[in-house]
C-alpha cells in the first residue's frame, strides 16, 4: 500500500514545463481511472515522449496529476478491502466500479440501466465477481422448504463501499463461467462487462432486492420485449440448472409484460411440480394457476 503526502512544488520543474503534454496524454487514454502500478507504467514508459527528466520518480509525478487536478484520488472502502484509484474529473461512479475487480461484471439493476431498459438513474451500483467452480450436490426439492425460504426476508450482501452519493455492492455470484457476459461499449466508461439481456432477465427475476424491486423488474421485462431472444434464456436456463423453479417466476413476467402465452410455453417444460414465489414475505398473496405462482395482490 502506498500513501502519497503532497507538497508544495516550490520551483518550476520539467513536470511543469511539460503540463500540456501531460494534460493531453491523459486526455488521449481510453481509461478515466488508473491504479497507482497503471500510473507507474505510463511513467517508466513514456518519459521522453513527455520529455520528462529521467530522475522523474513517481510520487512526484502524482504529486503533480494530483496538484494540478488532471486526476483526483478515489478511495473506495469494502468491509474487507480498499481500492485506491487516480481518476479523471469526468469519471463516473460506474466507470470508477469498472476499474476495481479484474473481471467482475455488471449485473443486476445496473445491466438493466446499461441496457437502457429503465428510466430510473440508480444511485445502487451491482458488480458480481462469481465464485470459484464446485461440486454440486443434488438437493431433493420439498414444497415445505420453498415455503419456508421465501417465508424469510431476503438475504443481502454487506459487501457496500460508499462513494460520493452512490452505493457500490460488490456480488460474489454462483458460478457460472461468466455465462451470458459481454463486452460493450458504454458512455464515458468505454469497454464494461455486463451481462447481456438474456441473461440480465434471469438475474433480476431470480434476485429483484438487486433490482429495484418486483416492480422495476416487470418495467425492465417490458422494454425488453422487443430484444430478447428467448431461446438463448432457455439455453442459459438450463445451463444454470438453478435448485428452485425460477423459470416459473420469469415465464410470469414475460406474459405479464405482454408476450403471448403461446411464446412461453417452452418454460413450462421445465415443470410445474411446485407452487413458487415471486418474491420473499408476501403478505397479500394472489395465486397464479398457470404459473403456480404466489404474487403480491396489486401487482
Amino acid at each position: 500500500m502506498y500513501i502519497y503526502i503532497l507538497s508544495e512544488m516550490r520551483n518550476p520543474s520539467s513536470l511543469s514545463a511539460a503540463k500540456s503534454q501531460i494534460v493531453t496524454f491523459f486526455k488521449e487514454l481510453p481509461s478515466n481511472s488508473f491504479a497507482l502500478s497503471e500510473l507507474k507504467n505510463y511513467l517508466f514508459d513514456n518519459k521522453t515522449k513527455l520529455k520528462l527528466a529521467p530522475s522523474t520518480s513517481p510520487k512526484k509525478f502524482i504529486e503533480f496529476l494530483t496538484q494540478e487536478r488532471i486526476l483526483q484520488l478515489a478511495e473506495i472502502r469494502f468491509p474487507y478491502k480498499r481500492f485506491i484509484r487516480y481518476v479523471k474529473p469526468e469519471c463516473s461512479v460506474l466507470d470508477l466500479a469498472a476499474s476495481l475487480i479484474k473481471g467482475a461484471y455488471f449485473s443486476h439493476y445496473s445491466a438493466v440501466h446499461v441496457h437502457d431498459l429503465s428510466e430510473q438513474l440508480p444511485k445502487t451500483i451491482y458488480i458480481n465477481s462469481e465464485q470459484g467452480e464446485k461440486t454440486r450436490t443434488r438437493v431433493v426439492l420439498k414444497q415445505r422448504n420453498i415455503d419456508v425460504a421465501f417465508s424469510r426476508p431476503w438475504r443481502t450482501s454487506n459487501n457496500i463501499a460508499q462513494y460520493k452519493d452512490c452505493n457500490i455492492y460488490w456480488l460474489n455470484g454462483m458460478y457460472t463461467g461468466n455465462l451470458g457476459v459481454i463486452q460493450i461499449p458504454y458512455q464515458d466508461a468505454h469497454n464494461i462487462l455486463v451481462t447481456d439481456i438474456e441473461r440480465t432477465l434471469i438475474d433480476i427475476a431470480v434476485r429483484p432486492v438487486y433490482s429495484g424491486g418486483i416492480f422495476e423488474v416487470l418495467k425492465a421485462y417490458k422494454a425488453a420485449i422487443p430484444k430478447v431472444d428467448l431461446g438463448k434464456l432457455l439455453g442459459y436456463l438450463r445451463q444454470i440448472g438453478f435448485m428452485y423453479p425460477y423459470h416459473q417466476a420469469i415465464g410470469f413476467y414475460l406474459e405479464k409484460a405482454g408476450l403471448p402465452s403461446h411464446r412461453t410455453e417452452a418454460l413450462k417444460s421445465f415443470g410445474l411440480s411446485y407452487d413458487f414465489y415471486l418474491t420473499h414475505q408476501i403478505k397479500s398473496k394472489v395465486y397464479s394457476q398457470d404459473w403456480k405462482l404466489y404474487y403480491p395482490s396489486g401487482f
